[in-house]
């Protein structure tokens, strides 16, 4: 028994170990930063590698030579609606940034892969979503840790900021936010659309509360030639509930057609069954 037991607890302590993980500091740690820009929301995702005491641009990032910006995984920019830079629309996505330092000026580079570790195996110059060129500017103190930013930021633009060493070197990009704005006002002083009433009556129908007020939001959003046969739908139900059985008929079997055109059975099924039940 003895034998049995000590068996076990040799088992039990092998198996800690093997399971057992060592945790220690990465040496280019993740980093992630989120700006809203106007209305656009932008991600930044990277890895940190420090100099530690190394002559960075110019000896271990080479001039004139494609570089990953950064360490390990792509780093990655995200853009929640399109965006322009340098007169060059750049597709709401995530993009790889790549660049290639040189001593007085950077090219920066927009790829459309981002699935890579850094550069990839081959590079593919239709991935190119946007490429452009910023001036390097010397900063007044060594910056330890490789450092990504969103700078100046403004309602309509943004720059995209890198930093590292002694160097400094700004993208800026514009995002459509008057165009967004516009819209968005042109919409609301227009008045509430059809679904906007149709969405309405349809809570104040299912959660029981003024049916007078959800009848005259349905007629609203069933204005106009051919309305859809499920606002239709909504209608009659209104009217039954309100005890018009004669108005929810008529308006159940406008939507019944429209389901019928639409090669609907849900709805078809759904318009017999009530007029079949509103006659009686």
């Amino acid at each position: 028994m003895l034998k049995k037991l000590s068996m076990l607890l040799l088992f039990v302590g092998i198996i800690t170990t093997t399971n057992a993980q060592i945790k220690t500091p990465q040496p280019s740690p993740a980093a992630k930063l989120e700006q809203v820009v106007g209305l656009t929301d932008v991600t930044l995702e990277y890895s940190r590698p420090a100099m530690r005491g190394r002559t960075i641009f110019g000896d271990l990032v080479p001039y004139g030579e494609v570089w990953r910006t950064g360490a390990n995984a792509n780093t990655k920019i995200t853009f929640g609606d399109n965006v322009t830079v340098d007169g060059q629309e750049l597709k709401k996505g995530t993009y790889a940034i790549y660049t290639i330092p040189n001593e007085t000026s950077w090219e920066i580079i927009f790829y459309s892969d981002s699935n890579n570790w850094g550069n990839p195996q081959k590079w593919d110059d239709s991935k190119v979503a946007a490429k452009t060129t910023a001036q390097v500017q010397e900063m007044p103190m060594p910056i330890e840790s490789f450092t990504l930013s969103i700078d100046d930021v403004k309602s309509g633009s943004a720059v995209l900021g890198i930093l590292w060493e002694n160097v400094y070197v700004g993208v800026s990009f514009e995002v459509p936010t008057d165009k967004i704005t516009s819209k968005s006002i042109e919409t609301v002083m227009a008045g509430p659309s059809g679904n906007d009433y149709f969405q309405a009556a349809s809570y104040y129908h299912t959660e029981g509360k003024d049916l007078k007020q959800a009848l005259a939001w349905m007629k609203k959003a069933t204005e106009g030639d051919n309305p859809p046969f499920w606002y239709l739908r909504r209608m009659s139900l209104i009217q039954a509930d309100m005890g018009d059985k004669a108005g929810a008929i008529a308006t159940a079997k406008k939507s019944l057609e429209g389901a019928i055109k639409a090669g609907n059975k849900d709805y078809e099924k759904m318009n017999k069954e009530s007029i079949a039940e509103w006659q009686k």
